[in-house]
């Protein structure tokens, strides 16, 4: 089916070829200061006043950027002179719905104004940046992008006679961003979760039920179809708006608290015991009867409306093995992005509606399904054993951040270990559980599925004693928790770098008893410290974000990291600072402040480093790897997450070269 949009975009795309032949202004911006002569600590308001011909308008900032018109963006070159205060708020734009895009957009007409606040730091100050924004033609449809840029300083400031290159590398953009790759894993994990949930044991039974609902409900092949697609669409809209409900608490201060509190992660690690618990055959985790009872009966209407009630009562019915599942997957959406709960429900929800539908649609299919039965529990104990691994997950996380050191390295492995080799002899039929049937051979799968098993097993003894297990580096507590490391004794008996030190080191750092850098690097995880240390040793800080719950973050130092070339770069050219956005610490209440961006005041170690990372680059996720001049200019276009060792090297390699040249 061809999109309807295409020919649309195909119209814009050569009406904007047939404007190269002339010039066309239609929007005049001018840019100024409120107060225009502001002090040090003075909060101002940064105005963009646009002014806009007849017959044309200027889409605004605020809707959806995947509609199709180009959502006006603002950036600031980042410097110490200010602070953004919030993001760009556009002053009263106009609303329309339109149909050709499908969807609202807002824009401005004849006149527009955006604001963007920001806390004076130097009066001495420069803000400079960029706007990118579309105006349209409302005679002939004319749209036409433009790309500019902007210089305020102050009167005793030195105007900047280098402009920003293309790529604006550094620049704050001021609308929201996320990482694609993460959020496409994590909605692949969801998808793969949906898939385990049909051979559970509440939901593998309902296929039979599905398929006798349908069979004979519509004599004819469209009414059929149009049963089944609903019947789908309806499994999916339920979970999803679940997904939808608790997507407002997912915001990025309520995330970091459930990501690294220790009461959220506590509850998480009792909650995933006792799904294990359940899924092991102990006791049942069932909805009330009269709830299911009730939402059954409305099945046996007619039309769509039964149709719905039926996928609600599947919901309902397969809650006691998609409870955990589901749970899972909201409590891993507590990220940096309101809508990861309602892509993980939806991805989840799609796996999980996408054979209900085809068995409502092909009945006859039903008939070359293995029959359910003892090795539906089996499936079930499986995934309880992963359930139990995964509950240490959030103990840990809590641990890492609180330094409780309960859950060390080789104390999490080795109970990963006893689980995994348990469920390796649970997969050999060594060991029974109640629900299982009897079985005097082992068949070939669960044969492979031991095999597995004990393979995983294998991989992770070397850890005990220090073995870095770089496959696992995102879901294990850091090196620098393990006590035993007789992998790195031998290394350094043996003549090896040991813990090398760190040229760039200058006094002791603060919170050294609390915090650590991995492979035997030396650094600060206090910012003022770092700023000293590069201006004595004339080199640039390499910012480390992070965290103790941050799995990307031991990914990167387990596999990008530990290569040479990088530890070497890492080692030899930078001060390192590491700042942690989770560290619950809590610093004398001289140290404590309000924050700008949200008014709430900053009391821990944890609070302010994040708060620092939004404020000074308008970015909360990690990784984030920033690295500035000793005068704390960005050196180069910050970076985060990226396996890719090569590319890393030429981060570090760009912002050097930057360094020397300016310096």
């Amino acid at each position: 089916m061809i999109n309807p949009r295409l020919p649309i975009l195909l119209v814009l795309f050569l009406t904007t070829i047939s404007l190269f032949g002339q010039i066309l202004e239609p929007a005049k911006w001018s840019v100024s200061i409120n107060p225009e002569t502001p002090a040090e600590g003075d909060t101002v308001q940064i105005v963009f006043d646009v002014k806009i011909d007849d017959d044309w308008y200027l889409y605004s900032t605020d809707f959806d950027p995947n509609l199709g018109p180009m959502v006006t963006e603002f950036g600031f070159e980042p410097d110490p002179s200010f602070k953004l205060v919030g993001e760009i708020d556009p002053i009263n734009p106009g609303k329309k719905y339109d149909s050709l895009w499908e969807g609202e957009y807002t824009y401005f007409k004849k006149t527009g104004q955006f604001i963007q606040k920001a806390v004076i730091k130097d009066s001495n100050y420069q803000i400079s940046g960029y706007y990118t924004y579309q105006v349209c033609s409302d005679i002939d449809g004319k749209c036409i992008p433009f790309d500019e840029e902007f210089v305020l300083a102050s009167k005793k400031k030195e105007q900047v006679t280098e402009v920003a290159s293309s790529s604006k590398p550094g620049l704050l953009k001021q609308r929201g961003s996320t990482d694609p790759y993460a959020l496409g894993s994590f909605m692949l994990v969801a998808f793969l979760a949906g898939l385990a949930a049909l051979f559970t044991p509440c939901v593998f039974p309902m296929i039979p039920m599905t398929v006798t609902f349908f069979t004979g409900k519509n004599s004819n092949k469209k009414g059929a179809i149009k049963n089944s697609l609903f019947y789908g669409f309806s499994i999916i809209f339920i979970y999803s708006f679940v997904g939808f409900i608790i997507a407002p608490f997912m915001g990025p201060e309520v995330a970091n608290d459930l990501a690294t509190g220790w009461i959220p992660n506590v509850i998480f690690f009792t909650v995933f015991v006792v799904f294990a618990l359940s899924f092991f055959g102990l006791f049942e985790i069932n909805l009330p009867h009269k709830w299911v009872n009730d939402v059954d009966k409305m099945g046996d209407k007619g039309g769509l409306i039964g149709v719905f009630f039926m996928a609600l009562t599947l919901v309902l019915v397969s809650f006691s093995c998609t409870g955990p599942l589901v749970g899972s997957i909201l409590v891993e959406s507590a990220g940096q992005l309101t809508l990861k709960p309602v892509l993980g429900m939806f991805a989840f929800s799609a796996a999980f509606a996408i054979p209900f539908t085809l068995f409502a649609l092909f009945p006859g299919a039903l008939e070359k399904l293995p029959k359910s039965g003892g090795w539906l529990n089996s499936v079930k104990v499986v995934l309880g054993f992963l359930e139990l691994a995964l509950a240490f997950k959030f103990l840990s996380i809590a641990d890492q951040a609180y330094h409780w050191h309960i859950l060390d390295r080789e104390v999490y492995l080795a109970i990963w270990i006893v689980i995994f080799t348990l469920m390796g002899f649970y997969l050999l039929g060594k060991i029974k559980l109640p629900g299982d049937s009897e079985t005097k051979v082992t068949s070939v799968p669960r044969l492979i599925l031991a095999i597995i098993t004990f393979s995983f097993v294998t991989y992770l003894i070397p850890g005990m004693v220090g073995a870095p297990l770089k496959m696992l580096a995102g879901y294990l507590p850091p090196m620098t928790t393990h006590d035993f490391n007789l992998i790195g004794l031998l290394r350094e008996n043996n003549g090896g770098t040991g813990n090398p030190e760190n040229e760039a080191f200058c006094e002791e750092p603060k919170y050294a008893s609390l915090l650590e850098w991995p492979h035997g690097l030396n650094g600060y995880f206090d910012y003022d410290q770092a700023i000293n240390c590069a201006k004595k040793l004339n080199k640039p800080v390499f910012i480390d974000f992070t965290g103790h719950g941050c799995v990307n973050c031991r990914e990167m130092e387990q596999r990008v990291w530990s290569d040479p070339k990088i530890l070497n770069r890492l080692r030899e050219n930078f001060v390192l600072l590491a700042l942690y956005v989770d560290d619950k610490t809590e610093l004398p209440e001289s140290e404590w402040y309000e924050s700008s961006y949200d008014g709430r005041m900053k009391k821990s170690i944890g609070k302010q480093n994040a708060d620092f990372q939004i404020t000074r680059f308008n970015n909360n996720a990690q990784p984030f790897y920033v690295v500035l001049s000793p005068e704390e200019k960005l050196l180069a276009k910050p970076t985060a997450y990226d396996l890719n060792i090569d590319n890393f090297a030429k981060f570090l390699d760009s912002s050097l070269e930057e360094y020397k040249n300016h310096k």
